[in-house]
């Protein structure tokens, strides 16, 4: 039974390891990457400082999602982030999602 105990936690290690990579792959393929990196200013601002600031607010995810869905002005700089209507809801929900765990 204690083996058992051990290999849970490697297999969510993987299981979590798995969706964040499909979910780099899906921001990839979105285009999101020309104009954001996970850990340094583009265009727009680094996804983990997004995640970071964003992750201290009760509402932090809805704000991304909804930065992602309609686009933002001002919260980073002069440049605004144009809204991603090409993105499906659920795709930009991975998103969001992806970018709160990277604090």
């Amino acid at each position: 039974m204690k083996a058992i105990w051990l290999t849970i936690p490697a297999v969510a290690a993987l299981l979590i390891a798995g969706t964040a990579s499909a979910d780099l792959a899906l921001a990839k393929k979105s285009g999101c990457m020309a104009c954001h990196a996970i850990d340094k200013k583009v265009v727009g601002p680094a996804w983990n400082e997004i995640g970071a600031k964003y992750s201290a607010e009760a509402d932090g995810k809805a704000t991304v999602l909804a930065s992602i869905q309609k686009g933002s002005r001002g919260k980073w700089g002069k440049v605004p982030m144009p809204p991603q209507g090409r993105l499906s809801a659920e795709n930009a929900e991975k998103l969001a999602a992806y970018i709160m765990t990277l604090n």
